[in-house]
């Protein structure tokens, strides 16, 4: 692995950490949607190897893949974490990071507390997996699951205030900006915000699930409307100048904020309507929203795959044989991995629940199969990527640059 970059860093390379955790999330989403988990919010370590011990040997099969999908992504995600904090404290003794917190670029920081919210929810994902009885003392836990969001939350703001409190005293280069890089920021509060609605929606304690509920609504607010304000501005640059090469993956990013949004909006659902109305989530207002917000990812993905492809960004950033490598790049796991966890949301919530499709029958396999070909075709543009930006080739001209420097 490539070591002690220095100037050569880019806080994008935490995306590279980002897709990895969700990954291993995606994985976990087979367990929660397909495993029955009626006392628990979420399937425990008793639910899921009930079905190695009394299952087919199919469906053994399949939980023993699903557990090595988790293991091993989650593995490369923390990996990934601490080669990146480890390599962000050198470049901060750089002249390149302070030019970078100048720039209009300095969004890219915005991926540091994005990834650090991934990191608790990897946390909550292996817990729930590998704990027995986790959840007889969950509700001791959710308070400090929430008081984590709020730290990642606030090291979010202090981060976007740095450089946006610059942009606001005319620093920001509006001809630049022919992007949706900026929707870095919405990403990562909309993060914090679906991370938030985890004990707002699985706590029964009224005021754990009272508090996150605010906080969670606070920086999902937060996050729309900033979205509001910097797609106008991405969307005019892109309409004057052309959309820039190197940053055209970030026209993906909606996809991303819309799950994080929609989960947000099923997990605040959930607890508000059993801890304030003592009612349950209907079933028929679910597959509305959710079908909503696939039907955006559907526009958003179609949309920003034929401009991808004409400018050619996959011929020269992804194919191996490429001649462009950047830390950008990982931009490009987010929606993958997205639009099949919305999609899970989809068709567990938004379909079997409302009795539009029977569970485990030929159309429910039929329905996910466009979600299951998202997930593994990101698994293999993380692959490439991964192979394009740190193979030996790429370590050799990066360490010369670093000598050069």
């Amino acid at each position: 692995m490539i070591k002690e970059l220095k100037s050569n860093y880019n806080p994008l390379y935490f995306l590279a950490a980002l897709g990895n955790g969700g990954l291993a999330v995606s994985f976990f989403m087979y367990f929660m949607f397909m495993v029955p988990h009626p006392e628990t919010a979420m399937p425990t370590f008793h639910d899921i190897t009930a079905y190695l011990t009394g299952g087919s040997l199919l469906i053994a099969s399949l939980v023993i893949v699903a557990y090595a999908g988790v293991i091993y992504f989650a593995y490369r995600h923390f990996y990934m974490l601490f080669w990146n904090v480890r390599e962000f404290n050198l470049f901060k003794q750089t002249q390149a990071y302070t030019d970078l917190k100048a720039s209009n670029n300095a969004s890219a920081f915005m991926a540091i507390p994005l990834t650090f919210s991934m990191t608790i929810n990897a946390f909550f994902v292996l817990g729930a997996i590998f704990i027995p009885n986790l959840f007889n003392v969950i509700e001791y836990l959710l308070p400090f699951a929430l008081i984590g969001f709020l730290i990642v939350g606030y090291y979010a703001i202090k981060i976007y205030l740095s450089y946006f409190t610059q942009f606001l005293q005319g620093k920001f280069k509006v001809d630049q900006n022919n992007h949706l890089g900026q929707m870095l920021a919405v990403f990562t509060f909309a993060m914090v915000a679906v991370g938030l609605a985890a004990p707002a929606g699985i706590s029964r304690v009224v005021a754990t699930s009272s508090i996150a509920t605010f906080f969670s609504l606070f920086f999902a607010t937060v996050a729309v409307s900033l979205a509001l304000v910097i797609m106008v501005l991405g969307v005019r640059g892109m309409l004057e100048k052309g959309v820039a090469m190197e940053a055209a993956p970030s026209l993906w990013l909606s996809v991303p904020i819309t799950t994080l949004l929609g989960i947000t909006f099923v997990r605040l659902y959930s607890g508000v309507s059993h801890n304030l109305f003592d009612t349950t989530p209907s079933p028929g207002v679910l597959f509305i929203v959710l079908s909503i917000l696939v039907s955006i990812q559907i526009a958003f993905l179609g949309v920003g795959y034929f401009v991808l492809k004409q400018i050619g960004y996959f011929k020269n950033y992804t194919h191996l044989e490429g001649p462009n490598k950047s830390a950008g790049s990982f931009t490009l796991i987010c929606p993958g991995v997205a639009f099949f966890v919305l999609g899970m949301f989809f068709v567990g919530d938004g379909l079997i629940k409302s009795g539009i499709v029977e569970q485990f029958s030929v159309w429910h396999f039929l329905v996910l199969l466009p979600f299951v070909f998202s997930q593994f075709k990101t698994i293999q543009v993380l692959a490439r990527i991964n192979k394009k930006n740190f193979n030996k080739e790429t370590v050799k001209e990066l360490d010369a640059k670093v000598k050069a420097a």
